[in-house]
């Protein structure tokens, strides 16, 4: 049984993907399995950051990709918009980041790890990740966020089919954030693919939320499936359950890794955040972020000489007050 750990990652966000192997090294064990999977073609610095470390590789492999892309194709055929609203919106001809799908590589039979953890490469572990997998033991897919409190991200609420497709306690209590999952090789194999497309097809593609596309399948391929799946947000005991999004500012920092009254997180996802921070923050300038301090050391933990001193840009000048600001300040009118 081989567990390792997934991370979808091209040169986009090489800054953000030596941060998460850093903290995966530092707080999940230096040999813990991991493996890249190529968002594209785009891999000149993560080959050169692969060739450093004897326990990360690179899953690059059009075949293992090629099931997926066609998958999602056919899913947002049955769509009755989605396509023309790319088109549309966004000038693009078929799916909306449709590469996001070679995370689901991590199912094919062909990949590396019998069971797994996706990080997306926004991530920083912070803590053990055994709770994860021992909950592998008896779950087919375990997942530990927060996003059943809002189910707008994940389907159409919109949709007065989205009721008849599931209950709204199983939406209140099953829905999860993509950017981190565990489950195992081999799920969701090419019969339960053609058998998803077919109930898109009856209608039930219109409760599929458009801005995350990959998220929302996903989500729905584990609900209608009935899927074995488990929330450690949910189920662990309040003295262990922790948050984990960049968006709770109450955080506490301690020998670079965060609590939440009191208790270790086990991950970080600067979720929402553009990948130009990363790169701007890693080249001088001063953007401010959540948890910029923290993302830097992990960043430069191998080289920490190059950490860059962050150079607070200028403020412009105020313009000189006008004729009108002048006399209103001289009676006393204005500051």
């Amino acid at each position: 049984m081989i567990d390792g750990i997934y991370t979808l990652a091209n040169d986009v966000v090489y800054d953000q993907l030596v941060a998460l192997l850093n903290s995966i090294e530092a707080n999940a064990g230096e040999d813990f399995p991991v493996c890249i999977i190529a968002y594209d073609d785009k891999l000149e610095q993560v080959r050169a950051e692969i060739a450093k470390r004897k326990n990360v590789t690179l899953l690059d492999d059009p075949e293992i990709f090629a099931p997926w892309e066609n998958f999602s194709t056919e899913v947002w055929k049955t769509h009755p918009t989605a396509l023309k609203t790319w088109q549309e919106q966004k000038g693009i001809s078929g799916v909306y980041r449709l590469s996001c799908n070679h995370r689901y590589a991590a199912f094919d039979q062909k990949a590396p790890f019998d069971r797994f953890i996706y990080l997306d490469a926004d991530t920083l572990v912070l803590g053990p990740l055994n709770i994860v997998f021992e909950s592998l033991d008896e779950h087919n897919f375990v997942t530990y966020d927060f996003q059943y409190k809002d189910p707008s991200h994940i389907f159409n609420l919109q949709s007065p089919r989205l009721l008849k497709t599931f209950s709204q306690s199983r939406i209140n209590s099953e829905i999860f954030c993509s950017g981190f999952f565990a489950s195992k090789r081999g799920l969701f194999n090419e019969e339960q693919r053609k058998w998803i497309v077919s109930k898109l097809a009856e209608g039930d593609a219109e409760i599929l939320y458009l801005a995350a596309p990959n998220q929302s399948v996903l989500n729905y391929m584990t609900m209608k499936l009935g899927m074995s799946a488990y929330n450690l947000a949910m189920h662990l005991p309040d003295p262990q359950r922790t948050g984990n999004s960049v968006t709770s500012s109450h955080f506490e920092q301690k020998d670079y890794v965060l609590y939440d009254r009191g208790r270790r997180l086990t991950y970080l996802h600067y979720i929402g955040l553009s990948s130009k921070l990363f790169r701007q923050v890693c080249s001088g300038v001063n953007v401010d972020f959540p948890y910029r301090d923290l993302f830097l050391h992990y960043r430069y933990r191998h080289e920490p000489e190059n950490q860059p001193e962050l150079v607070i840009e200028p403020k412009p000048k105020p313009a000189p007050p006008d004729l009108k600001q002048r006399v209103l300040r001289k009676l006393g009118l204005s500051h």
